[in-house]
Parts: structure tokens; C-alpha cells; sequence
């Protein structure tokens, strides 16, 4: 009897074992799965496309971006774009040039309008100097200036004087001053009214006997640079009714430069007589001027030059018609005179120790 009771519990009861065997078979069926199957295989996907070349290029690419940012290349980029949105607006705001172009055309209109104007009101003058000459009622205000030689005439045509002497005078100065070059560099054209080239119409009547107040011509001088009054070395215009001249050198000079003219001739004679008797020169100017009766004090009487050592003013003349200095060519045969005296003047120059 106990034998028989035992063997049951030896064995596995048939409700456990169907269950062990049924948890197995679910084991087996879940391993067996698609779902189960995939998952190695999701892992495996995952790992592969962790080692593929598109996967490790993706780091790549980033640090090539980061590189490209901070490249000098990249950084000019914005730098270039300020550059060309800088072009872009001066190219279209206007050049200083392309302003300056209608201010020019209008400087052009101004000057052709100016110069139409001009020659509307004297179509005699040359486009070298613009000067038309000395009209012909300087010669008659100056004619009739002689018979009345009065302040009580003179005042109530002053007008009269500014239009046809003075100005005329002026103009004349200022279209010489662009030929005296052709003479020397060292002569001045002044055209003021008072202190300048044109000497002034009053007399100086302080230690003359003739107390008239007036001058009765016109006197213009081309002063050297260095002088201060008429005893200048100089070049001069003489407009009178009847006659015009011109003239060259020294006149009244003081002792010491009138010393200084005698001491170069007698060092220099022959330069002195070769340019003293140039035909060219001889051919226009005559020597003229105030003479001593004697010898200077030490001169040899026998001096192949005695006479010009006896001068008391250097000056040479040349006259002129009057219908020369009435026309449009005055200033060029002025200048042309004055020319052939240069090597008259450049002597007296040198000799009192000025430029020439």
C-alpha cells in the first residue's frame, strides 16, 4: 500500500507537462516569427548603414561646411557684395566730369557770347590784341585841350577824356604788356589810371613859368621793373596832335648812372659802336637827347666816341604817322619798333647794373 501511494509523485502531473510543453511550442513559434526574424536583420541594416559612405560622408560634409564659412574666401563675399552695391551707386549718381559738363558748354556760350558783343562794337579789332587803335577824337580833344588849357574847360568833358583818351590808353597798355616779352622779360605794362604806365594828364607846375594845368599829349611808359620814375631804363609812346614818336634808353638819368653809361663805352667801345650804328636799328631810331657843350671832366677831346660821352640823356627816337597808331596793326608796329632797339637797350641796361 505505501508503494502504491508513492509513484505519483515521482512523475510530472499531465496539466504541468501539457503547459511546459505548450510554453515551449509558443517559444519555438515566437522565435520562428517575420517580426522576430527582422529584428537581427533591422539591426544589422542599422549597422551597415552606419559603416556606408554616405553615412560616414555626412560628418564630412558638415565640417566642410564649417571650414567653408570660415574660409577668407567666404568672408570676402560679403565684403565683395558692399564693393559692388558701391560701384552700383556711383555708377549711377552722376561724375563730378558729367556735372562739370553743362557749367562748361555754358562757359563756351558765355565767351563766344562775349566776344560776338566785342566785335559788335568794334569790328575793326584784331583777335591778336583786341585792340582798334587810338580813335581819332583823342588827337581832337587833345587839339582842342591846347587852345583851352583851362580847368573850367576840362572839368565838364572829363567824361569825354575817360572814353576817348584815357581809356583807349588803357587798353593800349594792356595789349602791349602781352609783346613786351619779345623785348625784354624785365618791362612792366601797368594799366592803372594813376601810378601806372600812363603818366598823368595834370603838369607839374611847381618850377615852371607856364602854369598851365594840362598836358597836351599823351605819355606812355614800359618802365623797368626796378625803377620808380622816368629816369628808368624804359620804353615810351609820345601821342600828340601833329606828331607820335617813340622812344628807348634813359632820359635825364642821375649822375651815378649816367657815369656808369660813359665808364661801358669807354671799356666797351667797339660793342658800343657796333650796335650804336646797326643798320636794322639806324634803319628806325635816331640818338637824341641833351648834350654837354664840353668833354666830361678825364674824357680825351680826341675819343673816337667824345660825342656820345658828351650825352646827357641815352635815348633813341623813332617817329611814327599818326595813321599808324590809329589802326587795328598799332600794338604790332609799335612792337616791331621796339624790337630792333634791344640791343641799344640791353646795354644801357647791363651798364647801370639792372636786368635786361
Amino acid at each position: 500500500m505505501t508503494k502504491s501511494k508513492a509513484a505519483p509523485t515521482r512523475g510530472a502531473s499531465p496539466t504541468r507537462k501539457q503547459a511546459a510543453s505548450k510554453k515551449k511550442t509558443a517559444k519555438k513559434q515566437a522565435a520562428s516569427s517575420p517580426r522576430t526574424q527582422a529584428a537581427p536583420k533591422k539591426k544589422a541594416a542599422k549597422k551597415q548603414a552606419a559603416s556606408s559612405p554616405r553615412t560616414q560622408a555626412a560628418p564630412k560634409k558638415k565640417a566642410a561646411k564649417k571650414q567653408a564659412a570660415s574660409s577668407p574666401r567666404t568672408q570676402a563675399a560679403p565684403k565683395k557684395k558692399a564693393a559692388k552695391k558701391k560701384a552700383a551707386k556711383k555708377q549711377s549718381a552722376p561724375s563730378p566730369r558729367t556735372q562739370a559738363a553743362p557749367k562748361k558748354k555754358a562757359t563756351k556760350t558765355k565767351a563766344t557770347k562775349t566776344k560776338a558783343t566785342v566785335g559788335s562794337k568794334s569790328k575793326a579789332a584784331p583777335a591778336a590784341t583786341g585792340f582798334a587803335g587810338f580813335p581819332v577824337d583823342l588827337f581832337q580833344f587833345l587839339a582842342e585841350l591846347a587852345l583851352s588849357n583851362e580847368r573850367e574847360w576840362f572839368e565838364p568833358r572829363k567824361q569825354r577824356y575817360e572814353d576817348s583818351v584815357r581809356g583807349p590808353a588803357l587798353a593800349f597798355i594792356r595789349a602791349m604788356g602781352t609783346r613786351l616779352p619779345e623785348i625784354s622779360t624785365h618791362f612792366v605794362a601797368i594799366d592803372k589810371k594813376v601810378g601806372g604806365s600812363l603818366m598823368r594828364v595834370h603838369r607839374d607846375v611847381r618850377f615852371s613859368s607856364d602854369k598851365s594845368p594840362y598836358k597836351t599829349n599823351v605819355g606812355i611808359q614800359f618802365r623797368h621793373a626796378t625803377g620808380k620814375d622816368v629816369h628808368a631804363p624804359g620804353l615810351y609812346l609820345h601821342l600828340e596832335p601833329g606828331q607820335c614818336f617813340l622812344a628807348v634808353g634813359l632820359w635825364h638819368p642821375e649822375p651815378e648812372a649816367l657815369s656808369k653809361i660813359r665808364a661801358r663805352i669807354l671799356d666797351r667801345p667797339d660793342a658800343w659802336q657796333r650796335i650804336r650804328d646797326d643798320p636794322t636799328f639806324r634803319g628806325v631810331f635816331e640818338l637824341q637827347g641833351e648834350a654837354l657843350k664840353r668833354p666830361p671832366r678825364g674824357i680825351d677831346p680826341e675819343h673816337p666816341h667824345v660825342e656820345d660821352l658828351k650825352r646827357k640823356d641815352h635815348i633813341a627816337v623813332a617817329t611814327m604817322d599818326v595813321s599808324l597808331v590809329q589802326g587795328p596793326t598799332a600794338v604790332d608796329e609799335i612792337a616791331r619798333r621796339f624790337v630792333t632797339a634791344r640791343d641799344y637797350l640791353r646795354f644801357l641796361c647791363e651798364a647801370v647794373d639792372v636786368a635786361f
